[in-house]
């Protein structure tokens, strides 16, 4: 039986590549559209091309190898989330959900032949070393990004846990380029953290939506519970820099704060890629108010959730725009060492918003504030938008999307909170914000 599989994540390097999928059988018809005339010309000089190549270039090449960067040509030239997939790279996409992998911890995806960051991720050695979101990697140790493919760059960052990789990067406000040395390490990503900000106050960290994180959340919300002795006023939920994910825990995530109502729903031209998921009548927080945390670094399933939370009025957004993945991609195999990644639908918010290359639009726009030695090393942060061969977004308006600039800001960690005396407005002000919205919403509407 053919198979699909959805993803609704970015290209994970370093960590695995797509690492967001959904595992489960669908059927689905290969059929040719034999309406269309086939392009006879562009066919023969497919031929022509592959014969001189074959006959002419300066070293042999094995037929297998030619067809297989014709494949990946083919699907690159897409855009920016289609890719061909070998025995190696499907089994690193699905060791990606597990929530357990090798490598440095960086989401990335690629821009004009080099590794862009889109994020790294909490705790692990790309994130503790420096990592930012939007460096660009131009060296892998000694080895040139500029030519390679994204696989070819993973297969540099992954490599024997504890052994040691030099990352050269160019990040924009820096004068020179910057070199991080990095060690591989075995990635155990929590996706779920907890933590009582103050006295029935509860803030919910989630880094990444793995298999488990819908579970991990219920989790979270019942320990803050018992933390505040059953009276939990208000919980900041935190989406900033998380990178997306699998489908089933975004709709499990937003499913815990709506009680009825459409979730999202995707719409393609194959079979089954018209989806609707449907809340259940429950809500974990009772009703009590809800501020998401967002940002350039938020994408995919995390505007699933934010979207989902915004158009049912559950929560209210605060921070900046996020990053505008809207697609979803199928890996559709192709024989027992091969498969496709390619994009086949679109994924929509419940009051039919495509975000594709436009994200969500916070209720509260904030700009991010740090506090700095007095260098300014802010950037912009990379988006959907900026990809090369991005999808189009149906609802596009004309106007021109606003260029934001905010300093990449790092969410609050148990480890940070227990050690750091510093006061919260200073050490994360989108939160300290979060929360005096918060007090501010139960002042206004007291609960009974």
């Amino acid at each position: 039986m053919s198979f699909l599989k959805r993803d609704f994540g970015l290209i994970a390097a370093g960590v695995t590549i797509g690492a967001s999928l959904i595992f489960g059988q669908m059927v689905f018809a290969d059929k040719v559209d034999t309406k269309s005339d086939l392009p006879l010309d562009e066919l023969r000089a497919f031929s022509e091309i592959f014969g001189r190549i074959k006959n002419n270039y300066v070293e042999p090449v094995e037929d297998k190898e030619l067809l297989q960067n014709a494949i990946r040509g083919m699907l690159a030239g897409l855009d920016p989330h289609s890719t061909y997939l070998d025995l190696k790279d499907f089994k690193e996409l699905r060791e990606g959900t597990s929530g357990e992998f090798g490598g440095l911890g960086i989401e990335v995806t690629m821009e004009d032949g080099f590794v862009k960051v889109v994020s790294p991720i909490d705790d692990t050695p790309a994130a503790l070393g420096g990592v930012l979101a939007g460096d660009l990697i131009i060296r892998l140790d000694d080895t040139p990004v500029k030519g390679m493919s994204l696989n070819d760059a993973v297969d540099i960052m992954r490599g024997e846990p504890g052994s040691k990789l030099l990352l050269t990067i160019i990040r924009e406000g820096a004068d020179k380029p910057i070199k991080i040395e990095l060690t591989r390490a075995i990635i155990k990503v929590k996706s779920v953290k907890q933590k009582t900000l103050e006295a029935g106050y509860g803030y919910i960290r989630i880094s990444t939506f793995a298999a488990r994180t819908g579970a991990s959340l219920k989790e979270a919300i019942s320990a803050l519970k018992v933390e505040n002795d059953g009276d939990l006023k208000g919980l900041v939920l935190d989406l900033r820099n998380n990178p997306g994910g699998l489908l089933d825990a975004a709709v499990e995530v937003s499913d815990a704060f709506i009680t009825k109502g459409l979730i999202v729903y995707t719409e393609g031209r194959i079979k089954d890629s018209s989806q609707k998921f449907i809340a259940k009548p429950d809500d974990y927080l009772k009703g009590a108010p809800l501020v998401v945390l967002v940002n350039g670094g938020s994408a995919s399933a995390s505007e699933i959730v934010a979207g989902a939370l915004q158009d049912h009025k559950r929560a209210v957004i605060l921070g900046t725009k996020t990053f505008g993945k809207g697609s979803v991609q199928t890996v559709m195999p192709l024989t027992n060492d091969t498969a496709v990644k390619m994009t086949t639908a679109r994924y929509f918010t419940p009051s039919g918003r495509s975000i594709q290359a436009e994200g969500i639009v916070p209720d509260i726009k904030i700009a991010t504030v740090k506090i700095s030695n007095g260098d300014d090393n802010s950037f912009a942060l990379l988006r959907e938008q900026d990809l090369t061969k991005h999808l189009d977004n149906p609802n596009a308006t004309t106007e021109k999307p606003v260029v934001e600039k905010p300093v990449v800001e790092k969410p609050v960690t148990e480890k940070a909170a227990d050690e750091d005396t510093t006061p919260l407005a200073v050490k994360d002000y989108a939160l300290s914000e979060a929360l005096n919205l918060l007090k501010g919403i139960n002042i206004l509407n007291p609960r009974p």
